[in-house]
């Protein structure tokens, strides 16, 4: 029944990365997921940058596999200032990594802030530690530390209550903890302050739900028949978490999202990025359904798993546990896969810091020994699946 594989890949963040391409090479991983972070948001991705990178990578035995991410400008997403200039900056970068042969680009739309966790640090069971989110530290961090205007009527009463506890009962030191976590963002990229955030939050003010997705409707019938021309293959990745959040408007969060953006441009090159972490979030989510139905429209895959409790909290759990079939998710990947071309590249994504890792500098999720385990529970489960054909 089977007769093609996933590609497992590993994300890089570059030389500067903690993990060296050496532990990659003994993890077992058969191909990298990196960017140009020191590239600010909206410039051009030379080829001689490109091919830097590049050589590094085949310098530790490695073909750069997917960029991830190649990062739209907010003046994009809010269809405002230069967002035309920024627009044809993409494109030319588009084509400078398809010339440079790297086929696959993921991007996401998540406006002013990336992913978002209160926690970094959040202790498991087995003693690991765990990224974790949760709302009364945001609503926390966004009413007391970011002081967003109305940002109370955002959350329900019960949460606000909480986050009002927490601001009389915690320390200054561990509120300046909570803006560092929250504000994180990506290793290597510039760092985010809460005076810098509430302007950027300030643009979104008459941004809706209903407005941004117009707006990435723009990019993708811009920029996604561009990317077919070069042979490449788009992929966005879902929000993370898949809610709203900080006023923001959240619009790749469940299965109609996702089949929104597909019919925004019928271009071959638009395609998703399937985190089972950040979809995997919002209870609604079927995700082994929503892999049939967006098919081989499915670019890359991130495979986590996240545990929920009862008010919408959750932990980043191993790899094969939490509240996500694995399995099922994994079964129905591979049934894409052999619909698809070519190998559909899977990472394993985030990861405990676990073992010799813990308290050494990692970037979060990002420690070496986590993902390992990660990558070796997914091939093992890959594995069986193939050679079971069922």
């Amino acid at each position: 029944m089977y007769s093609k594989n996933l590609l497992q890949t590993w994300r890089w963040f570059g030389p500067n990365d903690p993990v060296s391409l050496r532990d990659i090479k003994q993890a077992g991983a058969q191909g990298i997921v990196t960017a140009l972070h020191h590239i600010p948001h909206g410039e051009l991705w030379t080829k001689e940058e490109i091919n830097k990178r590049i050589d590094e990578l085949k310098k530790g035995g490695f073909e750069w596999s997917v960029v991830e991410s190649l990062t739209v400008h907010e003046d994009i997403k809010q269809r405002t200032g230069n967002y035309k200039l920024y627009i044809e900056k993409y494109k030319q970068s588009l084509a400078n990594l398809a010339a440079c042969g790297v086929k696959i680009i993921t991007y996401n739309f998540m406006p002013v802030n990336d992913w978002t966790r209160t926690d970094i640090y959040y202790p498991m069971a087995d003693e690991s530690q765990a990224l974790y989110f949760n709302w009364s530290d945001l609503a926390l961090f966004d009413i007391y530390l970011l002081g967003r205007k109305d940002a109370e009527n955002d959350y329900p009463a019960a949460v606000v209550a909480k986050a009002t506890q927490k601001n009389n009962d915690l320390t200054p030191a561990q509120k300046d903890a909570l803006i560092d976590t929250v504000l994180f963002g990506i290793p290597g990229e510039e760092k985010r302050t809460t005076a810098g955030m509430k302007k950027e939050l300030e643009k979104y003010k008459d941004i809706d739900r209903k407005a941004l997705k117009s707006n990435l409707a723009y990019f993708l019938q811009e920029v996604a028949p561009v990317a077919a021309e070069l042979g490449l293959k788009l992929a966005i990745h879902p929000d993370d978490p898949p809610f709203d959040i900080l006023g923001l408007p959240r619009i790749v969060c469940n299965r109609q999202d996702l089949m929104d953006i597909i019919s925004f441009s019928n271009a071959p090159s638009n395609g998703i990025c399937f985190c089972t972490g950040s979809l995997g979030a919002n209870p609604a989510n079927d995700l082994p359904d929503m892999i049939n139905e967006v098919n081989t429209r499915i670019h890359f895959a991130h495979l986590r798993n996240t545990k929920r409790d009862k008010e919408g909290n959750f932990y980043e759990a191993d790899h094969l546990d939490g509240d996500t079939d694995m399995y099922a998710v994994m079964k129905a990947l591979l049934n894409v896969q052999q619909l698809s071309s070519l190998h559909i590249p899977f990472r394993p994504d985030h990861g405990h810091q676990m073992l010799d890792d813990m308290g050494k500098v990692n970037n979060p999720g990002y420690s070496a020994i986590g993902r390992l385990r990660g990558l070796a529970e997914l091939r093992g489960l890959e594995l069986g699946i193939l050679r079971s054909g069922v």
